[in-house]
Parts: structure tokens; sequence; C-alpha cells
């Protein structure tokens, strides 16, 4: 049975600690043709406007997923497809490797686990939020991130590994190794991704990119470029 990511190409990201540009909506966003909404961020999380964002883009025809840093701000909403959840493989604190999990457990109880995916992170960017809170060993080597995605998918069984560069553009040579240490896993890429040429580039080293800042930063037009981007790539 195939995931839906499988035939992903785009994400959009949306960070309900983050304010739209003047004039653009979320309904805007859901019609710029991504293949599915993630609704997350690092800080700044609360379930009143985690519950807003998820709310907001429920009107629309769009997968939509809640991806979770905080156990406390889990929303139970039938309107989304599942859960995408992040572990950190690169952390220097155990706590975002299966920590927070076990907490989002006890807290949480009886979960939803069929709707329920981990996201088999590698954080590359030391100044990023994600990489601060996680303490996490960003110096690898393109064969260091390639090994980390064959240990997520062999030893761990992850579905998903995600290559996040958080604030900035990533190495696509570090991207394409992670990509091709994997056999069935899906890779995801994140980070910098400003328009076409940014998104071009890294759809042809990942099988997923995922937008998110420029949203907020270029609006509508320049997420639409990035879809179109993803695309363009995935026909080559």
């Amino acid at each position: 049975m195939t995931a839906p990511w499988d035939d992903w190409n785009h994400v959009l990201k949306l960070d309900p600690d983050k304010e739209l540009p003047d004039g653009v909506s979320y309904g805007d966003l859901c019609a710029t043709g991504t293949d599915a909404i993630e609704v997350g961020g690092t800080t700044g999380m609360t379930a009143e406007n985690v519950s807003e964002v998820i709310a907001a883009c429920a009107e629309h025809d769009v997968p939509l997923y809640q991806e979770p840093a905080d156990p406390n701000v889990v929303i139970t909403d039938e309107s989304l497809a599942g859960y995408l959840v992040p572990t950190v493989f690169n952390a220097g604190s155990p706590f975002w490797i299966t920590g927070a999990h076990k907490e989002w457990v006890r807290i949480g109880g009886d979960l939803d686990w069929d709707r329920t995916t981990t996201e088999a992170y590698v954080v590359m960017n030391p100044e990023a939020d994600v990489a601060t809170l996680t303490q996490a060993d960003c110096d690898l080597s393109a064969e260091d991130v390639a090994s980390y995605a064959a240990v997520a998918e062999k030893l761990f069984g992850q579905e998903i590994v995600y290559v996040e560069y958080s604030g900035t553009f990533g190495d696509p040579e570090i991207v394409t190794a992670a990509t091709e240490a994997l056999e069935e896993s899906t890779l995801f890429y994140g980070g910098g991704i400003r328009g076409y040429d940014d998104a071009y580039t890294m759809a042809e080293s990942a099988d997923v990119i995922v937008v998110g800042n420029v949203a907020y930063e270029d609006g509508v037009d320049a997420v639409a470029e990035t879809v179109a981007a993803a695309n363009d790539a995935a026909r080559v």
C-alpha cells in the first residue's frame, strides 16, 4: 500500500506563530497547487493558534497535517489527514529523539496511531531555532547524512526522512546523497527555498520539497512558483 507522500512533490508548511502578509489568506495559499499543508513550527506554538490555522485551512480541498513540535499542542480534529511527527536523529538531546514522543503518549493516552507517522529529521543549519532547541550536531558530511538516512529507513523503518536546513538554502549534493541512500522511504527537503530556481534545484535532489518562509516573506505568487518548479522537476 502506497503512502500519500509517495505521490507528493511539494508541501507548504504554515507556522501559526507568523503573520500572513497583507492581503494574503490561508485560502489563497491552499489554492497554490501544493500537494499538502503541514501546520507547525519550532517556537510560539499554542493550542489556540494551531487550531486557528487548522480551521482556516480545513475549509479548502488540500490534505492537511499537523507537525507537532510539542506534545501539549497536539490538536484532535477530524479535518486533519494525520500527524507528521519529527524525531531528530542528530539531536544532542534524547528528548527530541524519543522523549517528546513518550510525553505525547503519556499526556494523550489513546493516540490515533493509524494517522500518525514520524519524520526522521536530520537538522543541518546550526543557527536555526530547531538546531538550538534540539542541540543538534549539524557538522555533518554528505556521507554522514546519507548514513543517517539509511539508518532511519533500514533500522528504524521510517517512511519519511527529512533533511532540514531551516532558514538557509542547503547543499544539493548532500540532499542527493541522502536520497540515493534510500530505497523506499521518501526524502523531504526544507530550507531557504525562495522561488522557482531554488525549488527546481532542490526538487531535482529530493523527492518532496517543503517551503514555509516564502509564504510569509514573498506571498502567494512566490509559493505558486515553487509548486510549478517542483512539478516541472518531477516530469524530467
